[in-house]
């Protein structure tokens, strides 16, 4: 008998079935978990499921029985890793179920702030087409996508499916070179000159150490052409109050983020600051979430779960067992 514990279930949406696992097992499912009550539900649990619940070594020592960590996402900084390597703890994630909807709220996002959609919204709802006195009124500039410049920050599959949607809209996709490093090839281009020559730049990269900040102050004063700053990736990647300062000093042109760096972000943390202005969208950390998207998690999932039962697990992360 496996005991399988879900310990954030209300990070999946109501309407997207969780297949039963074929093998003999016990489900126990919580909507949510705090993490003072992680131990106690864990217990006697060979496998646990989360999706943002943190699993850290102080958590996972006193679990003795846990053999797998299924991740209900891509990213697994919520887990310990190097803890779990050390002992014998699989973890496995989900990989390639968001290729289309990351890439479509991307663009949703570029689209918006690019041609003002949101600004003009506000203007019509407080009467300034009437006040304009003729059938349109120009407010807020308004520029097309053909012809602009794309830099892409993350090469992998989102980065990729971003870059092919740029190319039908005409555009020139740019990928960077990672922070700090060269030598990529004639396919990648300098990070330097990814900043100074986009005229957006989005974010498609794992927080890692290495990341943490990678947009901060000194890159936005080198973004010569003022671009829109798109994250649809982690939070922690942009420093927020950089951003903020960014804003207020005309650097960059606007800003279209889905995550930050504390979620839900408090309440007067710097992105729900400038969050009302016009020239910044907002999302909750929903990019990811078509139900098509959702579902092709939920069934990948499980079956993690079960081809570690049947001892021919897949998708497991790399120096994690």
């Amino acid at each position: 008998m496996h005991k399988i514990v879900f310990l954030d279930r209300a990070t999946i949406a109501p309407q997207i079935r969780l297949r039963t696992p074929a093998f003999v097992h016990e489900l126990v499912v919580h909507e949510r978990t705090r993490p003072d009550e992680v131990v106690e539900r864990l217990q006697g649990a060979g496998i646990a499921i989360t999706n943002k619940v943190a699993l850290t070594s102080a958590i996972l020592e006193q679990l003795p029985d846990l053999r797998l960590v299924a991740v209900a996402a891509t990213g697994t900084d919520c887990v310990d890793k190097a803890y779990c390597q050390r002992h014998d703890i699989a973890v496995a994630n989900i990989r390639g179920y968001a290729v289309n909807t990351v890439p479509e709220h991307t663009f949703a996002l570029i689209l918006a702030l690019r041609r003002n959609v949101v600004a003009y919204r506000e203007d019509v709802i407080k009467g300034e087409w009437q006040k304009s006195g003729q059938f349109c009124f120009f407010n807020h500039a308004i520029h097309d996508l053909a012809g602009a410049r794309l830099g892409i920050i993350g090469e992998g599959a989102l980065g990729q499916s971003v870059a092919a949607i740029a190319r039908a809209f005409g555009m020139v996709p740019l990928f960077a070179e990672h922070k700090g490093r060269s030598g990529f090839g004639q396919l990648y281009t300098p990070w330097d000159e990814m900043l100074a020559t986009s005229d957006i730049i989005t974010l498609h990269s794992p927080l890692t150490p290495e990341t943490r900040n990678m947009i901060a102050l000194p890159e936005f004063r080198k973004m010569a052409r003022r671009p829109l700053l798109i994250n649809t990736a982690r939070g922690g990647l942009v420093d927020e109050e950089a951003l903020v300062q960014a804003l207020d000093e005309g650097l960059i042109s606007g800003a279209g983020f889905d995550v930050t760096a504390g979620e839900p972000p408090a309440a007067d943390s710097p992105m729900m600051r400038i969050a009302a202005r016009p020239d910044v969208i907002l999302t909750p950390h929903v990019a990811w979430a078509s139900d098509e998207a959702q579902q092709t998690l939920a069934d990948q999932l499980i079956d993690n779960i079960e081809n570690f039962v049947a001892g021919r697990p897949t998708n497991l992360v790399k120096g994690a067992y």
